[in-house]
């Protein structure tokens, strides 16, 4: 009659332990913690558009919070997308995530930093959209890309983008 409390303590302690674990997955994996798509309004701002080529522009991404408490943890899955491929934007160099905690109504944002490319030149990302997916979290929000094309990385495959660590907004 012993061994039967014992084992149904011991799955009891099993699964607290496991719905606690908060950790986010690289792999795609869902963070019971993470700040959802469809959970948090995203929107882009206004951007600081490069005019020609060569030139760098910025595209401020704003997410606010519309649920309960959730986390902001490594940086935003960003992609551009030409309509028959897609490019993915690595984070900034040098950039160290913070982990953010978000009450409802709190806001953080990033950055899309991007060298704008020459039109026609068969190595330039002709993007259409911006696909954003939330660290810890597999759900995407596609937005128009009005930016101009992006150039390539040069002596490397992949788009002359990056993307910045989360900032809390406001105090």
């Amino acid at each position: 009659m012993r061994a039967i409390p014992l084992t149904v303590t011991a799955l009891a302690a099993a699964l607290l332990l496991t719905a606690c674990h908060s950790g986010g997955s690289k792999s795609g994996g869902k963070n019971s913690s993470a700040c959802e798509i469809g959970r948090v309004s995203v929107q882009i701002g206004s951007a600081s558009v490069a005019p020609k080529a060569g030139d760098t522009g910025e595209v401020p991404v704003s997410i606010t919070n519309q649920s309960k408490p959730c986390t902001l943890d490594q940086f935003a899955g960003v992609l551009l997308n030409t309509g028959s491929t897609e490019a993915k934007v690595p984070a900034l160099k040098g950039a160290k995530p913070q982990k953010l905690k978000l009450a409802k109504g709190d806001s953080a944002s990033f950055t899309i930093t991007y060298v704008r490319g020459k039109a026609g030149d068969k190595t330039t990302l002709n993007a259409r959209t911006v696909k954003i997916t939330l660290p810890g979290t597999s759900a995407s929000r596609s937005f128009p890309w009005s930016y101009g094309p992006v150039a390539a990385q040069a002596g490397a495959s992949g788009p002359n983008a990056s993307v910045s660590a989360f900032q809390q907004v406001g105090d």
